[in-house]
């Protein structure tokens, strides 16, 4: 049974076969172009797209301010699902502080996607905090960028 009220989800149709919008996840220079909210920009992507394969993004704000998010994979299908957590990083090592998991689907709708991004967290206030960070509006911005990256693509 999933437990919703530790979830946060934004869901889109964008006018892309869903396989373009895997390889905007899964190819390190088209990821950086769209991953966070502009005016950030995303200068590292250091990635191994396969279930157990690392991942190493690293954020950084205008203020020169640096995010880095390192993670794992956990399930890999391409053109339909990936799912990814920061509760490891490297060969399997615990993080410190596991913040949340992260499922991303792209349901084919013949020449579109529902496009489908959630953040499942470990706890109710880790919830409350992203979306006080802004996850509605930042994560909503990146998907704009997508969009219209994948458009070009």
């Amino acid at each position: 049974m999933n437990d919703q009220s530790r979830e946060l989800m934004l869901t889109r149709i964008i006018d892309v076969a869903p396989e373009k919008l895997y390889r905007a996840w899964t190819e390190p220079e088209l990821l950086k172009q769209w991953f966070t909210p502009r005016p950030f920009t995303t200068p590292v992507v250091e990635i191994d797209v396969r279930p157990g394969g690392s991942s190493y993004i690293l954020m950084r704000g205008p203020d020169g301010v640096e995010f880095p998010n390192r993670g794992i994979y956990l399930e890999v299908e391409p053109n339909r699902r990936l799912v990814f957590t920061d509760a490891f990083t490297s060969a399997w090592q615990p993080s410190e502080k596991p913040f949340m998991t992260g499922v991303i689907t792209f349901e084919d709708l013949g020449g579109k996607t529902r496009y489908t991004a959630i953040a499942r967290h470990w706890s109710i206030a880790d919830r409350e905090a992203h979306e006080q960070m802004g996850f509605h509006e930042g994560w909503g911005k990146a998907t704009d960028q997508l969009a219209a990256l994948t458009a070009t693509l």
